[in-house]
């Protein structure tokens, strides 16, 4: 069997932590093979060995049957291979063309060809169905845009052999849909990809084959056609997984989140949520379904007090709290977790200890008449790095920048949870993660309703919506537009309003 790439015994280190330990992979050309992981289990390592990021301990590479030595970027790019990473390298104020030529530059005389660039651009966007304007500016695309930017790159620089970095990481339902028929053209067009990912729904759509690896290590290559959801989760994690989540019914008790007549506008001035109504009460998880892009940021941003309110009212346990200053409102008994764990989560430079205390340094026992103990700080980060299984190459010391966005996401939620607060904001708690950290958050979640907390969870992903909410407020055009009870509606009739229908199908 011939193989277009052949990564054959691969070690990398990292201080003594072994992050690839003896693993094999074999792309066949014109498949589609998925490298299946948990968070931290090695894959995108494994990854930037192959592009040229990272340089192994041990091990070869071979590009169609030759032994080579991918020493950057640029190597790999000239043996046809292209990374599409997770978190995307794109200049916001440059246009599409502008970020695509980044660094391979048409020149005559010392000045750029842009119009020339931007005609080749058009034609391998129409070419793959990708769709992409190559005059629009970053800032002013979609996610899903921005991400066949990054497709458009790798194949502008002739690449034959394409990486996704987790792909869907930050898509909607639709993008995933549309990047799944991307990937099929391309394998149609002659190219050959391996998908990084943890969705198995994904794997068994469109992979040919499936490697796994767990904890570093190469557990084996499956045929999808072969396998089943159930199989990969076990295989992956290592033991069986729940796929839906058991939870008794909800008890709920007095209103802890109220938000009337609520209206916030963007950076542009622009009304995204217009004259918004919702509660939440203790003892249940409300699940906000909607589109990305109806207000479901600004109204988050506004409960937590990192937009201004125009208009309306937030009122936490009978308090005002519209328009506080977002320490007086976390101080209130609000816990966040927030969307983006990288912007508004995590000081990616400091320690993991220092994540953990970010809310509570200036307080009791952390800090006594203004001096920190670190001591406190310790025993603090090392109680939530337990109890939530926070993966770290060096304990407490390990810089949040090198772990993992699985073990990232574990140690916010280990931060907000132990705050104790009546009210926990869950936003886009699971994107990004593992079968086997979404059942543990999932989890952790219900376990705080349980305890007469009151859980607002926002999420683009339906099945989750519908599996851990007792209660769905589905947002559309910043307002809500109905209240479901998940037992008595379907992913369809939520699908509908989601768009913007009524139930009887009129457009509201």
């Amino acid at each position: 069997m011939e193989y277009v790439i052949e990564m054959l015994g691969i070690r990398k280190e990292f201080g003594g932590f072994v992050a690839n330990d003896n693993i094999t992979l074999q792309l066949k050309k014109g498949e589609i093979h998925a490298l299946l992981g948990e968070n931290g289990a090695g894959k995108s390592t494994l990854m930037n060995v192959l592009f040229g990021l990272y340089q192994p301990e041990g091990g070869e590479i071979r590009v169609k049957g030759k032994t080579v030595k991918i020493t950057d970027p640029n190597v790999a790019n000239g043996l046809g291979i292209g990374m599409v990473h997770q978190h995307f390298m794109l200049v916001e104020n440059f246009t599409v063309t502008e970020n695509i030529i980044l660094g391979s530059e048409p020149t005559t005389f010392g000045y750029i060809k842009k119009k020339q660039a931007a005609k080749e651009i058009q034609a391998l966007s129409e070419k793959y169905g990708l769709d992409v304007d190559p005059y629009a500016k970053i800032e002013d695309i979609t996610v899903g845009m921005q991400q066949r930017v990054e497709i458009l790159k790798t194949l502008y620089r002739g690449a034959e052999i394409l990486i996704f970095d987790e792909p869907t990481a930050s898509l909607t339902p639709q993008e995933i849909t549309e990047l799944m028929q991307i990937m099929k053209r391309l394998i149609a067009e002659g190219k050959s990809i391996v998908l990084i990912t943890h969705k198995l729904k994904e794997i068994m759509e469109v992979s040919d084959r499936v490697t796994v690896i767990r904890k570093g290590q190469g557990i084996g290559t499956v045929v999808t056609a072969e396998t089943s959801p159930t199989e990969l989760a076990e295989l992956m994690v290592g033991r069986q997984v729940e796929f839906t989540t058991v939870k008794t019914d909800a008890t709920p008790g007095e209103v802890i989140l109220d938000v009337k007549d609520l209206v916030v506008s963007d950076y542009r001035n622009i009304n995204k949520v217009k004259g918004l109504n919702l509660n939440v009460r203790a003892g249940e998880i409300v699940g906000i379904a909607g589109i990305d892009g109806n207000g479901q940021t600004e109204l988050i941003e506004a409960i937590t007090g990192l937009a201004k309110v125009k208009s309306g009212e937030i009122i936490l346990n009978n308090k005002k709290i519209t328009n506080l200053k977002p320490r007086k409102i976390t101080e209130a008994g609000i816990g966040h977790i927030p969307q983006d764990r990288h912007k508004h989560g995590l000081v990616l430079d400091f320690t993991i200890g220092h994540n953990i205390v970010l809310q509570t340094y200036y307080q009791k026992p952390i800090s006594t008449k203004g001096m920190m103990d670190y001591k406190q700080v310790s025993k603090k980060a090392n109680q939530i790095i337990e109890e939530y299984d926070v993966r770290t190459g060096n304990g407490e010391n390990t810089p949040a920048r090198a772990l993992s966005g699985g073990n990232q996401q574990k140690a916010i939620i280990g931060r907000e949870i132990n705050r104790n607060p009546d009210l926990l904001i869950a936003a886009l708690p699971t994107r990004g993660l593992d079968v086997g950290a979404i059942e543990f958050i999932h989890s952790r979640l219900i376990e705080q309703r349980d305890k007469g907390k009151a859980v607002l969870l926002i999420s683009f992903e339906l099945d989750e919506v519908m599996n851990v909410s007792d209660r769905i407020a589905v947002i559309y055009d910043g307002t809500i537009v109905d209240e479901l009870n998940p037992k008595q509606t379907s992913e369809q009739e939520l699908g509908l309003l989601m768009a913007g229908h009524s139930k009887k199908g009129a457009t509201n």
